[in-house]
């Protein structure tokens, strides 16, 4: 069941008919990179003429006990064997037991919605958090993201990506990342919730200060609205806790989690906390939501952050990558910001040809978030000695542009 370690190159003919086929039949909404990968493991993968790649994408970061960890496969394999799917209106052991650990995972919040995906998870947040307090507004978080569907993409601020598709569900508005004066100017008695990360993803790895996450929960018990803390990227142990909140020891009403708990299944969750009035039969639902296969892997996920000892990994791995990031000497470096492994570089350039120099000349993928930050979200499982290659492939790639 497991992949070898590494995979046969394709011939010149293959490949270029993989590429045509995506080419004229894939939708067009993705920018290719000129990469077609075939196998992962690990932190590692490999393309289709055989050259390995340390990932710092981590399928956006999903990855969060590895390309392929054999438990996941297992876990898959035997779940398939069992049942594959099962409706919420059914009982199921694989979702039961699911359900038991996720519940318990943070104190107060017992409930569990499962979906597909984090858009989903946050669709379900705002229809709970609309059904719970009878009020219709969401105010978020400027640069923050929050998913593509109407509701989800209301939430997101990113005039790119809203444009095209207004006019978006009414009720939602913004105020600055980091600014709770700004905040307490728009929640008021027709707010029912706050929604915010504690960590920017993709509007650019910003960590927001205790200040600003504490007064947005006194400002949502105040008035009445619900905090809802969008974990979808920065939980799973990807910041070195279960979920960024907890450095901050908040108490969200609501959490949204998706990309991680999986490990590469497709799979989002909403943990309910005690302000969240019961929610009955027929309020929502999802003919996919809690699947065994899904269920499955979330609960192989689970067992391997805590056997393998992964998100304590996490948060001395990202210590040291963060450390030595600062410590890089370039004037290209305007500023590093993380928390665990969640980091950003932003330059003072444009991000793009760093990340296709740190692809095609040291086998390095990383992502954008923004025009010129450099995203890494590898598995949390990487080790001191990759951290190492990182900062030396980074220092190299820097170096070779002339700062002027």
């Amino acid at each position: 069941m497991n992949p070898s370690p590494q995979p046969q190159p394709l011939d010149p003919e293959t490949l270029a008919q993989l590429r045509a086929w995506e080419d004229e039949h894939d939708s067009g909404v993705y920018a290719k990179r000129d990469i077609l990968l075939v196998q992962g493991r690990g932190t590692r993968v490999w393309d289709a003429e055989g050259r390995e790649y340390l990932d710092c994408v981590g399928g956006h970061g999903v990855t969060v006990v590895g390309h392929s960890h054999p438990r996941v496969v297992a876990a898959l394999h035997e779940q398939a064997q069992r049942l594959m799917t099962c409706p919420g209106s059914f009982y199921n052991d694989t979702r039961a037991r699911l359900l038991a650990r996720l519940g318990t995972l943070v104190p107060g919040l017992r409930r569990v919605f499962l979906a597909n995906s984090g858009t989903e998870a946050v669709e379900a947040a705002i229809k709970f958090a609309r059904y719970s307090t009878g009020r219709p507004n969401i105010v978020a978080a400027m640069r923050g993201f929050h998913g593509r569907t109407l509701g989800a993409l209301s939430a997101t601020w990113k005039k790119e990506y809203r444009a095209p598709f207004e006019p978006l569900v009414p009720g939602f508005m913004h105020a600055p990342f980091n600014n709770l004066a700004r905040f307490e100017a728009l929640v008021d008695d027709r707010t029912a919730a706050i929604l915010v990360e504690v960590v920017q993803g993709e509007g650019g790895i910003h960590v927001a200060t205790p200040e600003f996450l504490h007064g947005l929960q006194r400002l949502a018990r105040e008035r009445g609205a619900l905090l809802i803390v969008d974990e979808i990227q920065s939980g799973m142990g990807r910041t070195g806790r279960w979920f960024a909140f907890q450095h901050f020891d908040l108490e969200p009403d609501m959490v949204t989690l998706a990309k991680g708990l999986g490990g590469g299944v497709p799979i989002g969750a909403v943990l309910i906390g005690e302000r969240v009035k019961p929610l009955h039969p027929g309020l929502h639902g999802s003919t996919f939501g809690g699947n065994p296969i899904a269920a499955a892997a979330a609960l192989a996920v689970l067992d391997i952050l805590e056997d393998e000892g992964l998100i304590e990994n996490a948060a001395r791995v990202g210590a040291y990558l963060l450390e030595g990031l600062r410590a890089i000497p370039s004037p290209l470096i305007r500023e590093v910001r993380g928390l665990g492994l969640m980091i950003g570089i932003e330059l003072r350039r444009k991000g793009a040809p760093f990340l296709k120099r740190l692809a095609h000349e040291e086998g390095i993928l990383a992502l954008p978030a923004g025009m010129n930050v450099l995203r890494l979200l590898p598995a949390l499982s990487l080790s001191q000695d990759e951290a190492d290659r990182i900062l030396a492939a980074m220092a190299r790639v820097l170096a070779a542009v002339p700062a002027s």
